[in-house]
């Protein structure tokens, strides 16, 4: 299926976005390990989410999802049952890595594959601390399959990540409840703290100072009851949308602006987009607010700041139809992890900008910009969600029509994408 988006005028609406996917992966993982039953509303039910349920549910788990209401009735820390099959991590990299970190503590051996997309994804960041740890598992070449020989005996460890990823840190966090004393991390740059937040709720012994997350394997987790925030790097698509139109406003409820999420506020804010946060509140312990964007004559931009960048890292391919539309050259560095995404980000954007008419240079680590209007045309996504969705919005603008080729994995994380977006007026369908 495709994607087909007209130039679409003005946008206006108040609106949702489904469950935070970054969120929802953890409540399953920490709900299952858990003493005790977990209810989470606004679970995000995309084909990601979706796989990490049922490899929990093949470990035993009963798990009973009404709409976006899961409920979860945790088997406790040692309580995970061998999966009789091996685990399909399908695209989803939250799911085999931080699976992994858990399945290395348990007394059962376990293989995780997946599609080709994440087959391709380097696993050799998790697997060198899991084996510091003394986990033992066989990989093709850093890549899945992975192979885990469980060990009920886990060190601890203390370790400086060297690279910005929380899905690493958070796969290290779920092998360290079963260490056998205090383990600390390193952060060369601060990433997404959502596993940290959600330990801490369920009385776990870990602490955060600075760039030093320190824990200790607790006795148990207690159960949790909270509210999925609105995912907001599904919103950045909406955010995007309204900035590069005319005379548009859209009003977005109960989105998170957990700080390690919202680099891209920053960055758009600094290429001169109007934006107000309004009705804050939490959700649990996560931070919630209204986000009220209008159009905006945007400038460009020079960004190399490691630390914004990893606050930012996966808001980038709407970053640079930003920058597509802003007024001059826009030049960004530090990328190098795009390539390791869904896709090799750079070169999807890249590619698709050409076709639509933007003027765009690409280096090893980063892209240059040229700001305008794309004359619109035929672009392929590479199977990679936030491609697809940010060329989509790329056609709000244009002179004329962009077809998106071959859509599918937007349903990987925003399901709704296409409804979501009809509703504030963007004329976009599905063929």
């Amino acid at each position: 299926m495709d994607f087909h988006v007209e130039p679409s005028g003005t946008l206006n609406g108040k609106i949702s976005v489904p469950g935070d996917k970054s969120i929802s992966h953890r409540a399953i993982i920490f709900g299952a390990i858990a003493e005790g039953t977990s209810e989470f509303s606004n679970f995000l039910d995309s084909e990601d989410c979706t796989t990490t349920l049922l490899a929990f549910q093949k470990m035993g788990v009963d798990i009973n999802l009404n709409k976006t209401n899961l409920f979860i009735h945790g088997v406790g820390l040692r309580g995970l049952k061998a999966p009789k099959q091996s685990i399909d991590a399908g695209n989803s990299g939250t799911t085999v890595r931080l699976l992994a970190g858990l399945l290395g503590a348990q007394n059962f051996n376990t293989m995780i594959t997946g599609d080709d997309s994440l087959s391709r994804r380097p696993m050799s960041r998790i697997i060198e601390p899991l084996s510091i740890m003394g986990v033992h598992i066989d990989s093709s070449l850093g890549c899945l399959p992975l192979k885990i020989q469980g060990s009920a005996s886990i060190k601890n460890i203390e370790y400086k990540i060297p690279v910005a990823s929380a899905q690493v840190k958070s796969c290290i966090l779920l092998a360290s409840l079963y260490s056998r004393g205090k383990s600390n991390l390193y952060e060369l740059n601060i990433t997404r703290d959502h596993s940290e937040r959600m330990l801490q709720a369920m009385q776990c012994p870990i602490s955060v100072k600075k760039n030093c997350i320190s824990i200790e394997p607790p006795k148990l987790l207690k159960p949790l009851k909270m509210s999925i925030p609105g995912d907001f790097s599904s919103a950045v698509f909406l955010i995007a949308a309204t900035l590069i139109s005319n005379k548009s406003s859209v009003l977005i409820k109960g989105v998170g602006i957990n700080s390690t999420r919202i680099g891209f506020l920053e960055i758009a804010k600094k290429m001169g987009a109007n934006i107000k946060l309004s009705n804050q509140r939490k959700f649990g312990s996560e931070p919630v607010a209204d986000i009220l964007i209008q159009s905006s004559s945007l400038r460009s931009i020079t960004l190399d700041d490691p630390e914004l960048i990893s606050l930012s890292i996966d808001e980038f391919p709407a970053i640079f139809i930003l920058a597509a539309y802003a007024k001059g050259i826009s030049r960004f560095s530090n990328l190098a992890e795009l390539r390791l995404k869904e896709s090799d980000r750079i070169t999807s954007m890249v590619e698709g900008m050409i076709k639509i008419g933007i003027q765009v240079k690409e280096n090893s680590e980063g892209v240059v910009i040229t700001g305008g209007k794309p004359k619109g045309g035929i672009v392929n996504c590479f199977s990679d969600h936030r491609v697809a969705m940010s060329f989509a919005i790329a056609a709000i603008g244009a002179y004329d029509k962009i077809i998106v080729k071959d859509v599918e994995s937007v349903n990987t994380s925003f399901p709704r994408f296409l409804k979501t977006m009809q509703e504030i007026d963007v004329k976009i369908k599905r063929v």
